[in-house]
C-alpha cells in the first residue's frame, strides 16, 4: 500500500488550563489535554463510559488563539496528526509518549460554554478558529468547579 495518512479529529473538553510557552525561535507552543468519552456495552449490556485523556500541543498564532479563549473543562474540536515523541530518562530507559499535534481548532458551545468568553455562536454553536473569536451569548453557564476533570 502506498503512501500513509495520519489524520486525527477529536472534540472533547479540555482537563487543565492551556500551558504556554516560547521555543528558543520565538514560536508559541500550546500543551493540554482533552478527555474525549467513550460509551459501550460489556458483557452483560450495561453501558459503560471510559474517558480517554488525550495530551496535545498546538504551534503559532493558533497556539496563542486556543490558550486565550479556552481554559480547564472549555469544549474543543481540534484537527491534526498523531506523533511518537521517543527520548532517554535519566536511569537510561527508553521512554516514548503518542500524542496529537493539532493543526487547527474550532470553538464549540457559546460564550458561556467555555467560561472564558471564547467561542463561536451564532448559527449553530460552531466558529472557525480563523474567523474571530466575537459572537453572540448561547447556552447556559457552566460552573467548572462541578466538572469531575
Amino acid at each position: 500500500m502506498p503512501g500513509s495518512f495520519n489524520k486525527v479529529i477529536l472534540m472533547g473538553n479540555l482537563t487543565r488550563d492551556v500551558e504556554v510557552r516560547s521555543l528558543p525561535s520565538g514560536m508559541t507552543v500550546a500543551q493540554f489535554s482533552l478527555a474525549v468519552n467513550e460509551r459501550y456495552k460489556d458483557r452483560d449490556g450495561n453501558w459503560v463510559d471510559r474517558a480517554n485523556f488525550i495530551d496535545c500541543e498546538m504551534f503559532g498564532n493558533r497556539a496563542e488563539a486556543f490558550a486565550k479563549y479556552l481554559s480547564k473543562g472549555s469544549p474543543a474540536f481540534i484537527e491534526g496528526k498523531l506523533r511518537l515523541d521517543q527520548w532517554q530518562d535519566k536511569e537510561g530507559n527508553k521512554r516514548s509518549k503518542l500524542k496529537v499535534v493539532a493543526d487547527n481548532f474550532e470553538f464549540v458551545g457559546g460564550r458561556g460554554d467555555s467560561g472564558s468568553g471564547g467561542g463561536g455562536g451564532g448559527g449553530g454553536g460552531y466558529a472557525r478558529s480563523g474567523a474571530g473569536a466575537a459572537a453572540q451569548d448561547s447556552g447556559p453557564a457552566i460552573d467548572h468547579d462541578d466538572i469531575p476533570f
